[in-house]
């Protein structure tokens, strides 16, 4: 398993901590770039992007960026550094997206977090290496469990947090990792339907009534 990280992986870590750590001293600057629908629909599309460098607190901050330090060396690896970058910029772009659908008629509804463009980079992962270790558990089941917390979020409303991003991120990475390397629907087509379950189970829920 890669173990080295690259130095893009650096940067982006870096970026989302200075940013964050200026919105936590900063409220104003928080205010101004974090997501919020509001202010998306009075045309302040920066919001889109920029409330991915941004964060609710330290944990949960940290959190993102160590499953990023873990993960971006696999897609790296896997894909090289200009695929690992569409894929982390399309899904924190994915990620609001679903949210904004989600949530376009709640004007006061606010989120923060590279959870969606970092589900992607971890989805990628986990496809190519389903068994490597998080706190001694297999990043499959790691990721299918991030994502079963992400509807808990979702349907009990926790935080200031894009919960549904994370299915918008997990989304895009699963789907662009699939289309640049097809030979995985021979591979490992157990995984590919396994990972495809909590994301058809949010869809269900969603027609269903049962969230949102």
């Amino acid at each position: 398993m890669p173990t080295n990280i690259h130095i893009v992986t650096l940067i982006i870590i870096v970026a989302n901590v200075l940013i964050s750590m200026k919105g936590f001293k900063d409220f104003s600057f928080f205010e101004k770039y974090k997501f919020n629908i509001a202010g998306i629909r009075r045309g302040e599309q920066i919001r889109m992007f920029s409330s991915a460098f941004l964060h609710g607190d330290y944990m949960h901050l940290f959190f993102n960026m160590l499953a990023l330090f873990f993960f971006a060396p696999v897609v790296i690896y896997e894909l090289g550094v200009p695929r690992f970058v569409l894929i982390y910029v399309a899904s924190l772009i994915a990620g609001n997206l679903l949210s904004f659908y989600f949530h376009k008629e709640e004007y006061h509804y606010s989120a923060v977090g590279a959870s969606g463009a970092v589900m992607g980079v971890l989805y990628s992962a986990i496809l190519f290496q389903p068994d490597m270790k998080i706190n001694f558990i297999p990043a499959w089941i790691f990721g299918i469990g991030y994502l079963g917390y992400s509807v808990y979020g979702m349907k009990k409303r926790l935080g200031n947090i894009g919960h549904d991003a994370h299915f918008g991120g997990a989304i895009a990475g699963y789907v662009i990792t699939l289309a640049f390397d097809t030979y995985l629907f021979e591979t490992r087509l157990w995984l590919v339907v396994l990972l495809a379950i909590p994301i058809v189970v949010l869809f269900v829920m969603y027609k269903t009534g049962k969230i949102y």
